[in-house]
């Protein structure tokens, strides 16, 4: 259960993805809670010191598409093949769904299809223990940094579509403090360790400038 959430039963989109107790990994997870614990973001999301940066990054990414995960569980019968007849974050960004392997060529598709096939994309780089290794000991490929890199962009579009098509329910349903804390702590991690182009992130800029503005 991520931090955010408490014991609250919550309808998560995808099934969770759970880190083993007891492993390195777990112990990591624990730590990055109790600093989140103490409020202060910035600090929160630094590498702990004699920490392997690729753990932490494959942590968090675990922890980030948990909580997007239940974030979009709690919304999807707002978001359908009517109301978000294509993936968007606002008038000016659409995104079209290829992952490179089964869908070569990008497919304009809707939100809730285009949502599902990249949770589905990431839930299966997440399960792949060749690229998130949950032994200890067994070392990360050389590509781990640009496979986590595309995953944290492409979690960033689910945000970016809930803030701008689906604000109003989750006013509605008291989410928005969750919201805000979720992306506010993926927004200190990514710029943290400069995992995700500012390009990508334009269609929240204003939103990233105020949530971040205050801790600076």
């Amino acid at each position: 259960m991520s931090f955010l959430f408490g014991s609250r039963s919550s309808k998560t989109f995808k099934p969770k993805k759970n880190i083993p107790e007891g492993s390195h990994q777990y112990e990591l997870l624990k730590h990055a809670e109790a600093t989140l614990g103490s409020g202060n973001l910035r600090m929160a999301v630094m590498l702990p010191e004699g920490e392997d940066l690729n753990e932490w990054v494959a942590v968090n990414t675990v922890d980030f598409f948990n909580q997007i995960n239940m974030l979009y569980g709690t919304i999807t019968d707002f978001c359908t093949e009517e109301s978000c007849p294509v993936m968007s974050a606002g008038p000016k960004y659409e995104y079209h769904w290829a992952d490179g392997t089964n869908i070569k060529k990008p497919i304009k598709c809707s939100a809730p299809k285009y949502i599902d096939y990249l949770m589905t994309w990431v839930q299966d780089q997440l399960d792949d223990e060749t690229l998130f290794p949950s032994k200890i000991g067994v070392p990360f490929p050389k590509n781990f940094m640009s496979v986590a890199k595309t995953i944290l962009k492409r979690l960033f579009r689910v945000y970016a579509h809930i803030y701008h098509q689906h604000f109003d329910p989750v006013i509605q349903l008291q989410e928005e403090a969750h919201l805000n804390t979720s992306f506010k702590h993926f927004i200190f991690f990514v710029q943290e360790f400069n995992l995700v182009d500012r390009r990508e992130l334009a269609p929240l800029q204003e939103l990233i400038e105020k949530l971040t503005s205050k801790d600076r």
